[in-house]
């Protein structure tokens, strides 16, 4: 059973197909929150950012005027970052300890196909490996590239959740207890 706090998601119970044995020790690790990613306090939010990381619309703008123009400028010396990877900053004037940029594909044409289900694994992936060298036990995600990149929020959904209940089956306990922010 997957967690839920904030405002909710939706009435009533999920429905559909389950994709993944009920695992006691690893349930307790991933929950959804509906909100405002820049109030949470915990190690790292994820910022779907842009390939300069300069700050631009959506979550990208919220996260760098909660932190400040000094997110700006750390992000200025990293050299941008490319689709499906991922790095670290300061979080500066957020509650949280860092932020964690990646960026998402682009869904140009309404479709969804293999190359941008697997940049967006890449995506969570890499931000899971960074928290993890870092030793950061919670990090929250937005719904990396729903927006104006345009891939469908359910789709990106399941793809998130999948990645990151793969990378908690692979590392156990020793990882990050994610939170899955949409």
């Amino acid at each position: 059973m997957i967690r839920f706090w904030g405002s909710p998601l939706f009435a009533g119970q999920p429905k559909g197909e389950v994709h993944f044995k009920s695992n006691e020790s690893l349930n307790p690790k991933i929950s959804l929150f509906r909100g405002d990613i820049t109030k949470l306090e915990v190690d790292a939010v994820v910022n779907a950012a842009n390939k300069t990381l300069l700050g631009g619309g959506g979550v990208d703008g919220a996260i760098h005027r909660g932190a400040g123009p000094l997110l700006k400028k750390e992000c200025s010396t990293l050299g941008g970052c490319e689709t499906g990877q991922a790095k670290l900053t300061g979080a500066y004037g957020l509650p949280s300890k860092y932020v964690i940029h990646t960026v998402g594909p682009i869904v140009q044409t309404g479709s969804v196909g293999d190359r941008e289900r697997q940049a967006l694994r890449n995506c969570y992936w890499s931000c899971l490996e960074t928290a993890r060298a870092q030793q950061l036990r919670t990090v929250a995600f937005p719904c990396i590239s729903t927006g104006v990149y345009g891939y469908p929020p359910s789709e990106a959904a399941d793809v998130a959740l999948r990645t990151v209940r793969e990378y908690l089956d692979t590392h156990g306990s020793q990882q990050a207890d994610p939170s899955e922010t949409c």
